[in-house]
Formats: structure tokens, sequence, C-alpha cells
């Protein structure tokens, strides 16, 4: 039994012992990452030392930005005499609005102009009656209920009008540049990241390649920048005007437009410290002298070996160029 007691001792000595070493022997993490997976921060500098960096700062240079678009509208001469150009556009809702609006403003014209005076004049000559005991309190009450429906129908032929216009506006389209917009003129709608607008002036003049044309090059103008950005895509309406010789451009192409866009200080950074994942574009600053933070950038054209910058970065900011891969591994995962 005391030999059977020993043994049972011994055997609980020798695991207490051995439990002992394994916690001696516990390895510290090399590294850690935060739970979205935005900062990578390493236990010592002798793992940082692997990774190579970069300062970056605003350079003057040139730069195209290209976007792609489509022709939205182009714009005839009527073969009938008609005093205004027929605009055919590639939304067939766009061509119904546009077409409502110009029969509005007839009806707007015609509610003002004629039967508004006519119904006026009738209420006044019906109240001059009146006072004379030659009209009823009926006929006047009956002069002032039609007049009163004719500035009706006038708030709801404005309001008609104004909805029309605003959905027009929305695709890019001013009411008085169709109105006066000459034939053979095409109308081309692109759409442009938010970031990236005040880069573009209105007045200033771009490439455009037809994919019906792919080796001619057209010359247009940006005529206009939308009032309002699109809250799903972040992305605000461009419209711009080319000549249309012919009516060779037709509603519905597709175009791809370039705009040069003139060395105003624009950051750069080397195309290799730039990782892709599910088509979002990201760098690795160095916070620290142990700590890296992933960053979403939005970018330009590639010049070289460099890659523009609109959004995302600032001057100053050090940049992985040597172990980006390694730290895409650890920030994502993989």
């Amino acid at each position: 039994m005391k030999k059977l007691f020993y043994f049972a001792f011994v055997l609980w000595a020798f695991n207490s012992c051995q439990h002992k070493e394994v916690q001696k022997e516990k390895i510290t993490p090399s590294h850690f990452v935060n739970e979205e997976g935005t900062e990578v921060s390493f236990a010592n500098s002798e793992n940082v030392s692997f990774f190579q960096t970069e300062n970056i700062n605003n350079q003057s240079i040139q730069a195209d930005f290209s976007t792609v678009g489509i022709v939205a509208a182009t714009v005839h001469k009527s073969k009938t005499g008609a005093s205004e150009n027929i605009i055919l556009f590639e939304n067939p809702d766009l061509t119904s609005n546009y077409t409502e609006f110009i029969q509005h403003q007839i009806n707007i014209r015609q509610i003002k102009n004629i039967n508004i005076r006519q119904k006026q004049i009738e209420l006044e000559r019906t109240q001059d009656l009146l006072n004379h005991g030659s009209a009823t309190g009926q006929e006047l009450l009956n002069a002032e209920t039609e007049l009163s429906i004719e500035k009706t129908n006038l708030a709801n032929e404005q309001t008609a009008l104004m909805e029309h216009e605003a959905k027009l506006k929305s695709a890019g389209f001013a009411i008085e540049l169709l109105k006066k917009a000459k034939a053979e003129t095409a109308f081309i709608i692109g759409d442009v990241p938010e970031n990236q607008i005040g880069n573009l002036k209105e007045g200033s003049t771009c490439t455009i390649v037809f994919t019906a044309f792919p080796n001619e090059k057209f010359t247009g103008k940006l005529s206009a920048i939308a009032d309002m950005v699109d809250n799903a895509t972040r992305m605000i309406k461009v419209r711009i005007e080319v000549d249309n010789p012919q009516n060779k451009l037709k509603s519905g192409m597709f175009a791809n437009i370039t705009f040069l866009l003139e060395g105003n200080n624009f950051i750069t950074i080397p195309k290799n410290a730039m990782i892709t994942v599910q088509g979002k574009h990201y760098v690795f600053v160095k916070k620290s002298d142990k700590v890296f933070e992933r960053r979403e950038i939005q970018t330009g054209q590639q010049i070289g070996e460099y890659i523009t910058v609109f959004e995302g970065l600032k001057n100053g900011d050090e940049v992985v160029t040597k172990g980006v891969m390694q730290l895409k591994g650890l920030s994502f995962g993989y």
C-alpha cells in the first residue's frame, strides 16, 4: 500500500513539473491584428526591419483621368420645318419627359395668356352687371368659380412641368441647353467619382474614343457637372458636348472619355505599394515603429512606375513598399 501511494506521488510530481515546463516554453505571438484587419502590430523591432517604406509627397505632374460614357442624346434638324430641333434620347423615358415638358409649356402659355385673362374679363364684366342690377349673385359666383378652375389648372401644369424638368436634370440635361442645342450635336453622359470631381472644370476639353470608331478620336467639351451625388455609387454625372457631323454618332453608343489633369500637386505612390482586393485598392502606412495601418485609396492613372492617388493619403505618410504581400496576408487573413 505504501509503495502504491509513493508511486502515485512520484507520478503527480512528474506531471506537475512537466506542466510547468510547458508553461515556461509558451511562445509569445510575434504579431497582432485587430478585429477589422486594418491594423497590424509586431512584438519586436526585428520583425519590423523586414519591411521597407517610402515617404510620399505631392508632385506637380500631368495625369490623365479616364471614365466611360454613353451618347445620351443627339440633336437633329427637323425636316418638317418645326421651329425646334428634334432630340433623340438614348433613354425613351427622357424622350417622353422632354416631349411632355414642351407640351406643358404650351398649356401654361395658353392658360396664362388666354384662359385666365378671358375669365378675369368675364368676372369683371359680371361684377359690373351685378352692380347695375343686370346680373345675379349666382352668375357672379359662377364667374369666380371658372376663374378659380383656370388658376388651379395653371398650378397643376406648373407642377407637372417641374417634375419633368427635375427628371431631365437628374439625367444630366438642362432644359435651356436642350432648347438652344444646335443640330449635329451629341451629348455624352459620364460618371465621375465624387473624390475626383474637384479636378475637373466646366469648359475643359477631353478626348473621346467611341467603341464604334476605335481608330478615330473626337474632341469634346465638358459643359456641365451635375448638382447631385448618387447615394449608392458616390458618382456625379458630367455632360460633354461633341460635334456630330453628318449625325455619325448615334444615341446609345459607348465612349471612353479622357481628361488631361494639368499638374496640380498629385500624390503618387510606387505601383508595388498597392494591393487590390475585391475591386478595392489598399496601401499599408507605417503609423509607429511597430504598427502598420491598412488604408483604402482612390487612384487615378499609372504614370511609369507610379500611381496617382486622389484620396486616402496625405503628405508625409510613410507607405510600405517591401513586404506588402506579407502584410496583405496578415491583414486579410490569407
